[in-house]
């Protein structure tokens, strides 16, 4: 693909959505329709949403968790009966680098297994306010480097990140390219947040149809993570920001109707305008992430064009 004047593929999926996206967004909307503050207690918080989170998204029996030390980032590997020796998904999971829902992350993770024959790697990255930037990617790129040092092949690794995970996996990648090491065979990145300058018109667009992310929410966040201002730009926050030259493939999904959607978009024309392969689908009237709701006909749907994908770069057998 030569640059200049190339456009990214991007697929537009038709149709109003199922019933169950739309019931979903009306339960998140009632869930999620408090104002969060700079000064909420995010402990307190991330127990609750634990605790929610646990309940809502039991793991099956068949489900491997194993904790795994990253060179002093906790980790834990995620398996299942038909993951195959020396595949490896790299996946830095979403919460808005403030928290973590460890079994809704876990069970996206082994679905994601389980099709490709895989095991991931799950870094838990240390969380804002209490270890703002750039302690989350400082994290994702020591676990990085830990996976390469013990035997994770570059050519059979996929980056996988959601939301903020989506974020800190360009950031990792641009580091790592910058740095002169491995690159992954290609990255999936669902909904990422990519610039923190909250530039993008469906910030503003869809500001009524968001079910699960408003713009005071976004603020207050953004106050919890970034130190100052001046980060906004710096690509290790925001990587629309980076030189996408040299990235692996890219494949991104998001709704069409979400404050995030653009951020997709964006990052797409530039990255392929450096000449990276990418793809990009918008989804209609789905919730911020909905890939990890297995229960929605379109979280089945989006699993097998992500598998698709990983298997036309990687050549695994699914």
């Amino acid at each position: 693909m030569s640059s200049g004047d190339a456009s990214p593929r991007v697929l537009t999926i038709e149709g109003p959505g199922s019933w169950r996206s739309r019931a979903l967004n009306l339960v998140l909307r009632l869930a999620s329709g408090s104002t969060l503050n700079p000064d909420a207690d995010f402990a307190a918080l991330r127990e609750r949403y634990e605790r929610m989170d646990a309940r809502c998204f039991p793991l099956h029996r068949s489900v491997r968790r194993e904790a795994v030390d990253c060179d002093g980032v906790p980790a834990h590997w995620v398996s299942v009966p038909q993951s195959l020796p020396g595949r490896t998904l790299f996946y830095l999971h979403g919460g808005s680098f403030a928290f973590r829902f460890p079994h809704a992350q876990t069970a996206f993770a082994a679905r994601l297994c389980r099709q490709l024959r895989a095991s991931a790697l799950v870094p838990d990255y240390r969380l804002a306010p209490e270890h703002p930037f750039p302690a989350a990617p400082d994290d994702c790129e020591r676990a990085w480097r830990w996976a390469l040092a013990h035997g994770c092949r570059p050519g059979n690794t996929v980056f996988v990140g959601d939301s903020a995970g989506g974020t800190l996996s360009l950031v990792t990648l641009n580091r790592s390219l910058r740095n002169g090491e491995p690159l992954p065979a290609c990255a999936v990145l669902l909904s990422p947040a990519v610039d923190c300058t909250l530039a993008s018109p469906s910030l503003t667009d869809n500001h009524r149809f968001d079910a699960v992310i408003s713009m005071p929410r976004l603020l207050a966040l953004r106050e919890g993570y970034v130190p100052s201002p001046e980060l906004y730009r710096h690509p290790d926050v925001s990587p629309f920001f980076a030189d996408f030259t040299g990235f692996p493939p890219l494949f991104m999904q998001a709704g069409s109707t979400e404050l995030l959607r653009d951020e997709a978009l964006r990052v797409a024309d530039k990255a392929c305008a450096a000449g990276v392969d990418v793809e990009v689908e918008l989804w209609p009237s789905v919730p911020h992430a909905f890939q990890l709701a297995a229960f929605l006909p379109e979280a089945a749907l989006a699993m097998k064009r992500i598998t698709a994908f990983v298997v036309a770069r990687t050549g695994w057998v699914p």
